[in-house]
Formats: structure tokens, sequence, C-alpha cells
């Protein structure tokens, strides 16, 4: 058993953790239970890379189980949750992930997850496909890689474009089961859910301004307004721009909105949207934050060149002091809050995105064929999720005469 953990002996608490989801996510123990007596998974090698918590270990133990060989990183190292690092490995999974990693260590987990030859990869990101288009040698035996993120989906939809794509992707964020749920109810409730926990402050009251209006930032919005506070949205494209007034926010470009904000969330998957030029017009108090899945979209090295001293105030809250002596404070170091400074999402929501990738692994690895080209995840496999989630629940619906 090969890993590389941060403490072995927190393996006991880890599992605690995994135990208690395991409980809830009942589409993929459905799913398990329908796969398990056909073998598919049994001798074959999965890696995984996603943000590395209690949910993620589930779907990796419950691979485990059905035969594979399971290798598994996170997918950014301040959503690794160590205490969970630790009861993977006890359970037979090589793990390698330690929270808070460097940026070489987590190449080098990169590697050694990729350098085990998976038949499948799980990726959050696109960063395993990356590196296997520049070290080709671990992909002889990829049949074909599962895609969960917007981010990942549209770094492989690029490739493909391209015609430079080298191996089958199955984009799983454009499943309705996933981006209906995941990205909007999941992003929405578990962001705030870590900032009003971060921050011990209240929504209600406050003007919050969401940097980007997809299924992310619609539902930031949703969960803000919910909580009473007053939501402004700023937007490069027109429809979403549109769309966002007609459902009841105000609509603005950011350096407007930068001297009335009180929190901050960026969910654009784009480079530097909120700069220093608008961080200086911030009030006192200001809270930013990123949704993203990479933690560019806040320019943190700019505001570190402007403003080079910064102090910790709190878990996951650094506080920099603007040349006015107004002070803006960033949470998580502008990584993914809701994971970062959370737990993630729900697990009843990741429970359809996990059931959709248990399903599309299965699909991957007993499908012969297919090409070097973007999937996306078959409509067949995306409904039996969703209604397997619907059955749990007890939900009926009509059917067509």
């Amino acid at each position: 058993m090969e890993y590389q953990v941060q403490d072995i002996a927190l393996a006991p608490l880890g599992q605690i953790k995994i135990d208690w989801v395991a409980k809830w996510m009942k589409v993929v123990n459905q799913m398990a239970g329908r796969f398990a007596p056909e073998g598919i998974f049994k001798g074959k090698t999965v890696a995984i890379c996603i943000h590395l918590e209690a949910k993620t270990a589930y779907l990796a133990q419950t691979l485990h189980r059905l035969g594979a060989e399971v290798w598994i990183t996170s997918s950014n190292p301040l959503s690794t949750k160590d205490d969970v690092c630790a009861a993977l490995a006890q359970s037979g999974v090589h793990v390698f992930a330690r929270h808070g990693a460097a940026k070489a260590e987590y190449h080098s987990f990169i590697k050694a997850i990729t350098a085990a030859k998976p038949h499948v990869i799980v990726d959050d990101g696109g960063d395993i496909c990356e590196y296997l288009h520049e070290n080709p040698q671990y992909a002889i035996n990829l049949k074909g890689i599962c895609e969960e993120t917007t981010t990942g989906v549209n770094r492989a939809k690029k490739l493909d474009q391209a015609g430079t794509l080298r191996y089958p992707v199955l984009g799983i964020n454009d499943a309705l089961s996933k981006y209906l749920f995941d990205n909007r109810y999941g992003t929405g409730q578990s962001t705030w859910t870590a900032i009003t926990h971060l921050t011990n402050l209240s929504v209600t009251g406050k003007v919050v301004v969401i940097i980007g209006y997809g299924w992310v930032g619609r539902g930031l919005a949703i969960r803000a307004n919910g909580l009473g506070a007053e939501v402004i949205v700023t937007e490069i494209n027109p429809w979403k721009a549109m769309e966002a007034r007609m459902d009841g926010f105000r609509v603005m470009p950011i350096a407007d909105a930068a001297g009335l904000g009180d929190y901050f969330i960026t969910a654009t998957g784009e480079r530097s949207v909120l700069r220093y030029e608008h961080m200086v017009k911030m009030k006192d108090g200001a809270m930013l934050a990123n949704a993203g899945h990479f933690d560019f979209e806040i320019d943190v090295p700019e505001l570190e060149q402007h403003i080079p001293a910064k102090k910790l105030v709190r878990e996951e809250i650094e506080e920099y002091e603007l040349p006015n002596h107004h002070h803006i404070y960033l949470l998580a170091q502008g990584g993914i809050i809701n994971i970062a400074g959370g737990l993630g999402h729900p697990v009843e929501i990741l429970d359809l995105s996990f059931g959709l990738q248990l399903a599309s692994v299965h699909y991957v690895l007993s499908t012969a064929g297919l090409e070097a080209k973007f999937y996306p995840v078959p409509q067949s496999i995306d409904e039996t999720v969703i209604r397997a989630r619907m059955q749990a629940d007890g939900i009926a619906i009509d059917t067509p005469r």
C-alpha cells in the first residue's frame, strides 16, 4: 500500500466523517448495488483528483469495494482534509494528499497517481487531463476521463475544438443532474455556510456583489437574497446580465459596485476579475471570497504588491489595510470558499454528482471504442441518477400518455 498523508493516526476521526456521509449518499449506494454483480471494476485502476473530503472519500471507498484499485489526490490542497486522507489510506486506497501542500508537492501527488497507469480518471478542473497530455506514457491503459466541474469541461472542450484532445472525456458537469443542482444549490448553500461560519457576521441587510451570473452565480444570488441581503450582479455577458435584472437584482460594472458591497464573491472561472483597482474603492470591512474552482479570480498577488503587509485576524481571514485606512478581508486565501473555508456541498447534492461519476466510470470501463473527443454524459445515465434520487426522497411524478 502506497500513500503519503499528513498523519495516519488521524484515520479514526476521518472514518467517522466518511461513515456519516455514507448514510445519506443513497444514489451512490444504489448505483454500487446495481454494479456489484457485474464485476466491471475488478482489476481496474481508477485515479481520482477531486477536493478530498468525506464525500469524495466515500466515492473512493465505494470504487475500492467494487474491486478497483484506487489512487487519489486532491484537486486543491486548501480543501484537503487530513483526517479523511488518513482514513482512506487505512482502508486500502492509495492516497497522496496533504492540506496546504505547496505547488511542487501538489504536482508530485499528481505524478504519483498517474504513474499507476489508470484505466479511468475522475478529474476536477482538468489538471490530470493536462498532465497526461504532457506525459502520455502514463496513459497507456486509459479508456477515458470523467470531468467533474465547469473549469475542467471548458478546458477539455477547447482541446477538442483545437483537435488536440488525446483521450475520451465525459463532461459530468454538463449533465442536468449535475449543473442544475450542484452548481446552483450546492455552491449556493455551501458558500454562504462557509462565509457565515468563518466571519460569524450577519448577511441580512448587507450588500452582496456577485461577480458572474452563471449557474454558480445564480445560486449565490438566490441564497443571498433569501438571507435578506441586497444583491448586485456584475457580468460581461449581456444575456446573463439581463437575466440577473429580470430575476430582480441590480446589475452594474464592478467598478461601480466596488464602493457599495459588504461581501464580494467571484464566480466566473476567469483570471483576475477582482483587482486592486476595485479593492481600493471598497468600504471599510468589505469581505472578499471566491467561489470559482481556481484561486486566481481575486488578484491576490496584485493586492500584495501594493499592500505587502497582512494580518491573520481569524481562522482563514486575512486583513489588508488600504491607503485610505479602510480594512478589507480576504477569506480562505482566495481559494474556493465553500470547501477551503467550509465542508463543501451538502451531502445529498454531491450524492447526485458522485452517482453520475460512479455510473460514468462504469460506462467508460464497459464501453469499447470510445474516441479521443468530448462526450456528453449519456441521457440514460443522467435520467437513472435523478430518478434514483427521487426514489430515495419518496418523490413520484406523472408519466406522459
